[in-house]
C-alpha cells in the first residue's frame, strides 16, 4: 500500500554506511591521530571503551568518514550487530514523519534497539526542542543498555547554542576528541592518497603547490584535485606546474588583506552609525 511505501522511505532500516569510508582509507596525521585512535577503540570495544564518544572539528576535516569507519569496523567484527548511522537533521525529519502518521513506536524501536548509534552533525538540533527531547530519551536508553554512541559536531558541546543543559552534559560524559586542520605534510599525503585512488598522476611540486594554497580542510583539497584533473583532461595536457598555476590563479587561497586602524575605525563607525571623529574625541556621551 502507499502508506507503507512512504513509511519505508522515511524510516529506513538500512545502516546507511558508505563502504568507501573505512579506517584503511583515512589518511592519518598529527591533527587527527587522537580521534582515529579513540574511534578504533570504540569500534573494537563498543559500549566499553569510550561512551559516548564525541568528535568535533571544523567542516570538511573527516568527521563523517570516521563515523562511517566505526560502523563498518563494528560490522566487520560482528556482522550481526545492529548499526545505525544518521544525521541529526534526518533524525528530526523521521521523527516529524512518525509523529504525523502515528508511527512513534516504530521510530523508538528503530533507534532504541541498535548496538551502535552514530549521529552526524548534532549541532543541527540546536533550537529544536521536540527533537532534543526525543534524542535525550534515545540517548538514555542506549547508554543504560551499554550500547555504543558516537556523535560528531562542528562545535564543542558547550558552544552549541540553544541546546538543553541535560543533553550538553551527556555529550561530555564520555570522551571528547577533536580534529584539527592538517599541516602541509599531512595535506600533501592526503592529496597523493586521493590522486592514487582516482588514477591521477601528480608530481610532488604540484601537490605541494595545491597543499600550500588549499589550507582550510580536506574537502577543499579534494575539490582542487578534481578541478586540476578536469582542466588537464579538457586541455589534453599532463598535470604540470604551469597548468596548476593557471588553473588556480583565481581560485586557491584568499588575497592578502591589509588591516589598518583606519579600516577598523570605519567599520566600527559604520556599524554603530556614528562618526569616526566622535569615536576619536574625548566625548563620553551615553550614546557613544
Amino acid at each position: 500500500s502507499k502508506p507503507s511505501q512512504g513509511f519505508s522511505k522515511s524510516l529506513s532500516t538500512s545502516h546507511n554506511l558508505n563502504l568507501n569510508y573505512k579506517f584503511e582509507t583515512y589518511v592519518r596525521g598529527d591533527s587527527n591521530q587522537f580521534a582515529v585512535a579513540t574511534c578504533l577503540s570504540a569500534a573494537e570495544n563498543p559500549g566499553k571503551a569510550y561512551n559516548p564518544l564525541f568528535i568535533y572539528g571544523s567542516t570538511g576535516l573527516g568527521k563523517t568518514h570516521l563515523l562511517h569507519a566505526v560502523g563498518l569496523r563494528v560490522l566487520e567484527i560482528n556482522p550481526n550487530a545492529v548499526v545505525c548511522y544518521i544525521s541529526s537533521e534526518r533524525f528530526m525529519n523521521e521523527m516529524i514523519y512518525c509523529l504525523r502518521f502515528n508511527k512513534m513506536w516504530d521510530f523508538r524501536q528503530k533507534y532504541r534497539n541498535c548496538d551502535v548509534f552514530l549521529v552526524d552533525d548534532i549541532q543541527f538540533i540546536s533550537g529544536k526542542k521536540a527533537t532534543q527531547e526525543e534524542f535525550f530519551h534515545t540517548f538514555n536508553t542506549l547508554y543504560a543498555a551499554k550500547k555504543q554512541i558516537v556523535i560528531t559536531s562542528d562545535l564543542f558541546p558547550k558552544d552549541i547554542p540553544d541546546i538543553e543543559d541535560r543533553l550538553r552534559n551527556r555529550f561530555q560524559w564520555g570522551l571528547i576528541a577533536d580534529i584539527q586542520p592538517p599541516d602541509i605534510e599531512h595535506r600533501i599525503a592526503i592529496l597523493f592518497s586521493k590522486a592514487e585512488k582516482l588514477g591521477i598522476r601528480l608530481s610532488e611540486d604540484v601537490a605541494e603547490y595545491i597543499a600550500k594554497h588549499a589550507k582550510r580542510n580536506v574537502r577543499e583539497l579534494e575539490g582542487a584535485l578534481h578541478r586540476i584533473n578536469a582542466f588537464a583532461a579538457l586541455q589534453g595536457e599532463p598535470i604540470t606546474m604551469d597548468l596548476a598555476v593557471h588553473t588556480f590563479k583565481d581560485v586557491l587561497g584568499e588575497p592578502p588583506r591589509s588591516l589598518t586602524i583606519e579600516n577598523v575605525q570605519k567599520t566600527v563607525a559604520d556599524y554603530f552609525k556614528t562618526r569616526i571623529t566622535d569615536l576619536k574625541s574625548k566625548k563620553r556621551h551615553r550614546a557613544l
